[in-house]
């Protein structure tokens, strides 16, 4: 839909937040900070966005006049005094501030629930940490509720067997009140890849809902105001699933045993598999493992017995000595899988579908088997979601399964009744000669229009208007699917020398972060920077591309597989947001940090973990904090900002905080992370005075679905659709064309399974 279509039409839905303010003490006094709406903004000025200007009360006296900032440091405020602010136009007040105190200590501390500690099925304790977090206003009252995943500490990668606990979701009021917690149940694995939740308003009825997958098993717990469990309520079930005898029951986490068995099964009914009918794969098994026996077909249970014991004991071990197949536990290879809108303030079941697409098998059509790891439910299992203005007005939910192989996206709306499928693609199999042993580098998948979106998935998505027609499209690592549907590019280049096929065109691939922002202010529209892990079979190691064509601007190749990438302005001396990227594998020297045009202006980095918009010139400053460390802000010019003692970052070496976002206050964003015990999270907000003007970032399309997403797989930052930073073109920043609807009263709401 053309720009001017669409604002002939309807201006974008967005969330109806309030003023925000906060207060710190700080050691100069008291720090007040509060949002500039976007519904607010009039037009620019040389300092920032117009709007209204803004008055402050301290205990019911007017002590100052703030026009061009959004902050206000009083230098006679003490722990006691209590402040609102009000916004003025033409001379006259319009709104009020809630009445607040400063905090009395340097953050803001939400105490939380810990989920009781469990024991999985082999006997192996485990207890529970807080890791991501979502916000949305649930009630319609303008301030933000806070979404808590809970991760068992044997929570697992795809990659790695063994039993996990449940993860559950807690949703807290800022008080700290936790309304619901759903309990995903034993049949959702826990982990960076499986649980991918979204908090948003959906239908614009001024309340966010809240949409994961789920399973048998699956539960709200509401809790009272004593905090104590309230009542327990499992989903609807779809009726052709209860009546075939699903049950809540059910446990489909395979013991080392019923491995054993499954792939026994496999092999009885080998000659029934769809691939060996058609002629694509080897009709016999021994033939697909390399084995000189022969049998006769259908395979007997002995003999199938025999063929699955020469596959564990010989075959795998000959690919990888990490291949210990009889170990292999813990996975959920079958069973029913879901997708359920749940009302965001009750937790209540709203709506309950068939997660699409559907695992299909255990992960041997998605590759599992045919590289020289054999890691059955791994790539079957990888999944993404996003919130994304498809239409340029309304916000949809989009749902994935599978970026290695072959990819499935589908995109739904939700009426506030059901949700209903917008479109769906997917790239069809990647094609193998042979499912035990195939070198998966095959470019596409089987289908004709979408097969090009196979193998480009990363681990995150981001979503963005790349081409400027005012909707938004998602750009699922090395591709760009457009807001219709349609496959808008895949990216490639060309093999380098000392590559796997120099000279050759090849797509860019896989990999592990990837950013989209306006990198290059010079350039028309935003860039991408990605890095990837395919080594000597893809064209670079890291590349920033036009987001628009999907063309690479400048990159560099690598050996092997580059973890990590990150953007930001850290040295303003440079015009535009820098890159940079660790080294590979191989251990060789890092690229070093960069410029948006590529030049290389330091060969040391900042880190690559989480960047963060925290001072007051607009540069960006990076989180760090891994294991036993606290989080740490650090700026590459000043050194460390800010040590949050007693807290931990997540994820390990990832070291991610719970989430980064312009939770409350002026433009920059908030710090929030765990206590080292999970007690509470804490969230810090910087208390540096800036005379930048600007609007939440909350109302900018790009940076709130950014957030949305920000849970999803390896946590990545959110970006504003207009080039931030200390160099700030204020010409240049969108004024915000959006709509607030606000909350109206309860209606009937019902549940329905589909």
């Amino acid at each position: 839909m053309p720009t001017n279509e669409r604002h002939a039409r309807q201006a974008i839905q967005m969330e109806a937040l309030d003023r925000g303010l906060k207060a710190v003490r700080t050691d100069e006094g008291v720090f007040l900070s509060w949002r500039l709406l976007g519904t607010e903004v009039t037009g620019r000025t040389d300092r920032g966005m117009a709007g209204p200007s803004f008055r402050i009360y301290r205990d019911g006296s007017r002590i100052a006049d703030v026009e061009h900032a959004t902050n206000y440091l009083d230098t006679s405020g003490t722990l006691n005094a209590r402040y609102i602010v009000c916004a003025v136009m033409d001379g006259r007040e319009i709104d009020r501030s809630r009445e607040v105190r400063p905090w009395p200590a340097p953050y803001l501390e939400i105490p939380l629930k810990k989920p009781a500690d469990g024991v999985t099925p082999d006997g192996k304790p485990y207890t529970y940490s807080a890791n991501d977090m979502s916000v949305g206003d649930v009630d319609g009252d303008g301030v933000y509720e806070y979404f808590v995943k809970w991760d068992p500490s044997n929570s697992k990668d795809v990659s790695q067997t063994g039993y996990t606990g449940n993860a559950c979701i807690d949703c807290y009021r800022e008080d700290g009140t936790l309304l619901y917690r759903i309990d995903l149940g034993v049949n959702i694995r826990a982990g960076a890849h499986y649980t991918q939740f979204l908090v948003y308003d959906f239908d614009g009825d001024g309340r966010a809902e809240l949409m994961c997958k789920t399973a048998p098993g699956t539960k709200t717990i509401r809790f009272g105001p004593d905090g104590e469990p309230m009542r327990e309520t499992f989903i609807t079930m779809p009726p052709e699933d209860a009546a075939a005898g699903y049950s809540h029951a059910d446990d489909y986490r395979m013991s080392a045993a019923d491995y054993a068995e499954h792939i026994t099964q496999l092999f009885m009914r080998w000659h029934e598999h769809e691939e060996v009918k058609a002629g694509r794969w080897p009709q016999r098994v021994e033939e697909a493992l390399g084995w000189d026996r022969r049998f006769r077909y259908p395979l007997s249970r002995e003999d199938a017995e025999q063929l699955r014991d020469y596959f564990f004991d010989v075959y795998a071990p000959s690919r990888s000595p990490r291949n210990r197949l009889r170990a292999f536990e813990g996975f959920i290879l079958g069973g029913p899988e879901y997708l359920t809108v749940f009302d965001g303030e009750t937790g209540e079941e709203r709506h309950t579908i068939r997660y699409k697409p559907g695992r299909h098998d255990d992960g041997l059509m998605w590759g599992d088997y045919a590289w020289h790891r054999i890691e059955p439910g791994n790539r079957v299992d990888r999944f993404l979601a996003a919130v994304a203005y498809l239409d340029g007005i309304r916000p949809y939910a989009v749902f994935a399964r599978g970026y290695y192989t072959r990819a499935a996206v589908v995109a739904y709306r939700w009426d506030g009744r059901q949700l209903h499928e917008h479109w769906s693609i997917d790239s069809g199999w990647v094609p193998m000669n042979n499912p035990f042993g195939d070198t998966l580098h095959a470019e596409d998948g089987l289908d004709p229009q979408y097969g090009a979106l196979a193998g480009q998935g990363a681990h995150s998505l981001a979503v963005a208007d790349v081409d400027g027609d005012g909707c938004q499209e998602l750009v699922y690592g090395a591709a760009t699917i457009d807001h219709d549907g349609t496959l808008l590019y895949v990216s490639r280049g060309e093999m380098p020398p000392n590559s796997a096929a120099p000279g050759s065109l090849r797509k860019l691939g896989h990999g592990d972060a990837l950013h989209v922002a306006d990198i290059d202010p010079d350039r028309p529209g935003l860039e991408i920077f990605m890095v990837h892990e395919d080594g000597r079979h893809a064209p670079y190691g890291f590349a920033l591309r036009d987001a628009a064509t999907g063309r690479v601007l400048f990159g560099a190749p690598a050996e092997q597989d580059v973890g990590r990438g990150m953007i930001g302005q850290v040295d303003p001396r440079h015009r535009g947001l820098q890159v940079w990227s660790s080294a590979d594998h191989a251990g060789r020297e890092p690229f070093g940090l960069m410029t948006c045009r590529g030049e290389r202006i330091a060969v040391t980095t900042p880190g690559t973990n989480m960047n963060i918009r925290w001072a007051a010139d607009m540069t960006t400053q990076i989180i760090s904090g891994t294991f036993d460390e606290p989080a740490a802000i650090d700026d590459w010019r000043r050194g460390r900002l800010l040590t949050a003692h007693g807290t931990r970052t997540n994820n390990g070496t990832k070291g991610n905080p719970c989430l980064v976002a312009d939770l409350f206050g002026d433009w920059r964003e908030e710090l929030v992370v765990r206590t080292a015990d999970s007690s509470a999270i804490r969230i810090y907000m910087s208390t540096e005075p800036t005379g930048r003007k600007l609007h939440t970032l909350m109302h900018d399309p790009q940076y709130r679905v950014g957030i949305a997403n920000q849970n999803v797989v390896y946590n990545q930052p959110a970006y504003p659709s207009f080039y931030l930073a200390s160099d700030i073109d204020w010409a240049k920043v969108p004024v915000p064309d959006i709509h607030a609807p606000r909350a109206s009263n309860p209606s009937d709401r019902e549940v329905t399974a589909g």
